[in-house]
């Protein structure tokens, strides 16, 4: 982070300024956390709601073949019962085709009567036998579908468990991505704080003799009047100095951030609330304070500054340091401030 820096003001030190700028930084970096944090719960949800669709199909699935597996016992049941009967018949049909033959050997005059009787039974058996096979088949065919509906609900259920296996997997990688990008996100904020602390150190070095010059909070102020004319937007000769110490700083710093930290310099330009007259090259301050930061900016890609590395802004009179209705209040807040950051 950051290391604060006061400042001068009649009456005391106001680090008011500072601690909303520092506030505004760690705002940033939880709403772009916050972001990712969403994002990724975003994708989770998507992934989770096609396996829950799928989980349900299965679960309508093996409750449909759970009923039919349900009917097909049934079924077997009563053709297990037709067999019983069948059977307890064919019993009674031997009793009786017993009792006819002790009727036959006692009495021979019923002999013709009793082998009628007998062939009658043995027709009756017969048909009896073939119904049994027919039950037997059925049964058998039964025990075979009934094989084949465990094997379906034995591959649904290992379908089941490897999607909940996956699902599982897929949480676990995205909580270790949401830990790997908040230890990135910090380092990478360290890195860019610690080149800060230097730059911001070197620039004290060469450009604390001037009274006009300070930090604020994260930032270096230059008070217009050390770069500009009133009303103007080329830098004097005095701002070339100083502006050519700044571009020298920075060409060094540049050798030295790693190339993947994406490192940006913000010019923000700043004008007191006095309204222009809307008649001159400038229509308002928004115009004024823009074309100033621009300025700054050509003159240290001028300087050998990498164009890709600057930033112009233009803010007008909409955020002052000091908001007294003052001569010395108006002055301070004509400003143009230098902020190291992260593009």
């Amino acid at each position: 982070m950051a290391l604060a820096r006061s400042r001068r003001r009649p009456g005391g030190v106001d680090y008011w300024p500072g601690f909303v700028d520092a506030m505004a930084t760690l705002l940033l970096a939880i709403m772009f956390l916050l972001s990712v944090f969403v994002l990724a719960q975003f994708f989770l949800s998507q992934e989770i709601s096609g396996k829950d669709t799928v989980l349900e199909r299965l679960n309508a699935q093996v409750n449909e073949l759970t009923q039919m597996l349900a009917l097909e016992r049934a079924n077997t049941q009563d053709a297990e019962d037709a067999l019983a009967d069948l059977q307890a018949s064919l019993e009674e049909a031997r009793a009786e085709k017993s009792r006819l033959e002790q009727l036959l050997s006692s009495d021979a005059g019923r002999t013709q009567q009793a082998a009628e009787r007998i062939g009658v039974l043995t027709d009756e058996l017969a048909d009896e036998r073939q119904v049994s096979q027919r039950a037997l088949s059925q049964v058998e065919l039964l025990n075979q579908q009934i094989s084949a509906l465990r094997k379906q609900i034995g591959a649904l259920e290992a379908a089941l468990e490897a999607s909940e296996q996956r699902d599982v997997e897929s949480r676990t990688k995205i909580a270790d991505l949401g830990r790997r990008l908040n230890v990135a996100l910090a380092q990478r904020v360290q890195e860019l704080n610690r080149y800060r602390s230097d730059f911001f150190g070197r620039l004290r070095e060469i450009l604390s003799d001037r009274e006009n010059i300070r930090i604020v909070g994260d930032r270096f102020v230059f008070q217009s009047e050390v770069l500009f004319p009133s009303g103007a937007t080329e830098i004097n000769e005095s701002g070339r100095e100083e502006m050519q110490k700044l571009a020298d700083a920075l060409i060094d710093l540049q050798e030295e951030i790693p190339p993947e930290i994406n490192w940006v310099l913000r010019v923000d330009g700043h004008t007191d609330d006095v309204p222009l007259s809307g008649t001159g090259r400038f229509r308002d301050n928004w115009e004024l304070s823009t074309a100033r930061a621009t300025s700054v900016v050509k003159f240290l890609i001028g300087q050998g500054v990498p164009a890709d590395r600057l930033v112009a802004a233009g803010f007008g009179e909409f955020q002052p340091l000091d908001p007294a209705d003052t001569p010395e209040a108006r002055a301070k807040n004509r400003r143009i401030e230098l902020k190291l950051t992260e593009r």
